[in-house]
């Protein structure tokens, strides 16, 4: 049988891919207590790395968003293999970091990161509103447009 949380994924037409193996010295998730503390995502899609290059002058807004979404659909993944495949386990989206591989002078970074924002929510409802922070850098790992990490509560 399958949970609430899986429904609404289905319903929003999101498959889950398989987590992210990491790609250096870190682990992609660490649980402690209640809490799921998720490395940084990036934008691997279906194909491999999506959306390599600058907010602001190689991709629109609405490109972010979209870059930060997929960042959001694999952070989902991990927090689904923390939680033992029940995503039902989380009680709330705590707190989302966003980084955007900004072009100069860019100063939207929040409207970029409302792309992951805006998915936690249509998620996990109230339980998916959370704090964050956006911030531009002049370069991201593999020159991709979005990393994002977050922090989940589990039951």
């Amino acid at each position: 049988m399958t949970g609430r949380v899986d429904e609404r994924l289905r319903e929003l037409g999101i498959d889950l891919p398989d987590p992210i193996p990491p790609v250096a010295t870190y682990v992609p998730y660490v649980v402690t207590g209640n809490l799921v503390f998720v490395s940084g995502q990036v934008t691997v899609g279906p194909g491999g790395l999506e959306y390599r290059g600058q907010v602001g002058s190689d991709f629109s807004v609405e490109d972010g968003q979209a870059a930060a979404r997929l960042c959001a659909i694999n952070i989902l993944s991990q927090v689904k293999d923390a939680c033992g495949g029940d995503l039902d386990r989380v009680t709330r989206c705590v707190k989302l970091g966003g980084f955007v591989n900004a072009a100069p002078g860019f100063t939207d970074h929040p409207q970029v990161i409302n792309g992951a924002s805006d998915l936690m929510v249509d998620v996990f409802g109230d339980a998916g509103r959370h704090a964050r922070f956006a911030v531009g850098a002049g370069s991201l790992p593999l020159n991709v447009a979005v990393e994002i990490d977050a922090v989940f509560e589990i039951d």
